[in-house]
């Protein structure tokens, strides 16, 4: 399997450090307000990432952290977090609020068939964990204590920056305006590793206590404390969006490499963006959709996950409602196609080969779903066919084993509507009139009409 590693920008052979285990970790969401389509092909990829490794007979791990603890809107002048804005916004209290977007997270990625992680970790509780971690980087010498706020010393990482390939020089001139440099800092770039809760953070509602005194973790310190608990110091992927990859995952590898002395991460893998319409998602352009709006426009969400597999993962895609209609049309013939065919069995031996060949291809759904309708559209015995394309589901996750499994319902059904008939019919041979009609009445109640003509017995669905 070939992954494109963003740490190397070279694709790469993945090499798992024990095989056939794989840790795998990926960025979770900060639940302060709904979740986006943008995030669900985020996350849809991660899953594809995930079923494809387990395709390939890899044993793994999954771990997706929570982010439950407010980070600051910025590093600078606001003392205000994303779940205070939150919980301001729709009127609870910032527990409420993380509490109820953590379920609608969740329930979200369900509708886009999405499997649970192995591991889901909370940040509120693994606050231990990451005021340990800053104590190895203060007894390291990485780290510096002020009257604000603990900070990790950038210039003290030697590699600094191998993530984005970024000299450290262009990254200090380059910090964004509003990440202004906190009063005690010593460099522009320098990041909080732990919040104190006095000045302009004194009434930050999430608190704890440490050896800094009262206050709250940055952002960056969660993520390496948490993975490198359930995956060791080294894993084996991560995986995030392309935004992560200027600040949050080089502050990441810095504070994680720092504190152990090895590497963090072997294979980085990021995912592009979704446009709306050729823009980026905005409030201000009202396009900013979840996937309940895509449910109340008539849409399954497994449409919208079809749509997400028909581009890269590498590349940006754009999202209209006429591409998720083209997604909902080719799906639905997908699934009328498969539920006429044949119990599976055997399958098609060449094209699964070239189903692997393109997920193992650095993740190309794109090919993926081409062998896919290759295998559909093929002279195979449709048995042959069904076997085939059931496994192919298990990496695409488009549900078509319960098109299968409808489809066999359905002929009992079948099987039991023919044999009610028959018992009928002998019935009306033998003139029992009481008992033929109250099979017909049972029959109706099953969902069929029987009409009796002068050429026979009819059979309706009602």
């Amino acid at each position: 399997m070939n992954i494109y590693n963003s740490l190397t920008r070279k694709l790469e052979v993945f090499k798992p450090l024990s095989p056939p285990k794989v840790g795998l970790y990926t960025c979770g969401p900060t639940v302060y307000d709904y979740e986006h389509i943008g995030h669900g092909r985020k996350y849809v990829n991660d899953d594809i990432l995930r079923r494809t490794l387990q395709y390939l007979d890899y044993e793994v791990k999954h771990v997706q952290n929570v982010t439950d603890v407010g980070h600051l809107v910025s590093d600078g002048d606001e003392g205000e977090d994303k779940l205070e804005k939150g919980a301001r916004k729709h009127g609870k209290t910032v527990w409420e609020v993380v509490e109820f977007f953590t379920k609608h997270f969740y329930d979200s990625m369900d509708l886009l068939n999405i499997k649970r992680p192995d591991v889901i970790t909370k940040a509120t509780e693994h606050i231990p964990a990451q005021i340990e971690l800053v104590e190895q980087l203060m007894k390291k010498g990485y780290a510096y204590d002020t009257k604000e706020a603990v900070y990790f010393d950038v210039s003290k990482f030697i590699n600094y920056g191998k993530l984005d390939h970024q000299r450290l020089e262009d990254k200090k001139a380059g910090v964004r305006k509003e990440v202004k440099m906190g009063e005690y800092k010593k460099n522009p770039a320098d990041f909080a590793l732990w919040f104190k809760r006095q000045g302009r953070f004194e009434d930050h509602i999430m608190h704890w206590d440490s050896p800094w005194g009262d206050g709250f973790p940055g952002w960056h310190i969660e993520c390496s404390a948490m993975s490198m608990e359930y995956l060791g110091s080294t894993i084996d992927i991560h995986t995030g969006g392309v935004d992560h990859i200027p600040v949050h995952h080089p502050n990441e590898i810095a504070q994680s490499e720092a504190a152990t002395g090895k590497p963090f991460v072997n294979y980085w893998l990021h995912h592009e963006m979704l446009l709306v319409d050729g823009q980026k998602m905005s409030k201000s352009l009202n396009n900013v959709y979840k996937v309940e709006d895509v449910v109340e426009k008539g849409f399954d969400p497994l449409d919208l996950r079809y749509l997400y597999l028909t581009t890269h993962y590498r590349k940006q895609q754009n999202f209209t409602w006429q591409a998720l209609e083209s997604a909902k049309s080719a799906r639905e013939k997908l699934n009328k196609i498969v539920s006429t065919w044949d119990i599976p069995q055997i399958g098609c031996s060449q094209l699964e080969e070239d189903f692997v060949e393109a997920i193992s291809d650095d993740l190309n759904m794109p090919q993926a779903l081409s062998v896919l309708w290759e295998t559909v559209n093929s002279d195979y015995p449709t048995g042959a066919k069904h076997a085939s394309v059931l496994r192919m589901n298990e990496v695409l996750g488009l549900n078509l084993n319960q098109v299968s499994s409808q489809k066999q319902q359905q002929d009992n059904v079948s099987k039991q509507i023919k044999k009610l008939v028959q018992e009928r019919e002998d019935l009306r041979a033998k003139k029992d009139w009481e008992s033929a009609d109250k099979l017909r009445i049972r029959l109706r109640g099953l969902g069929y009409e029987i009409e009796d003509t002068d050429s026979g017995t009819t059979i309706h669905k009602l």
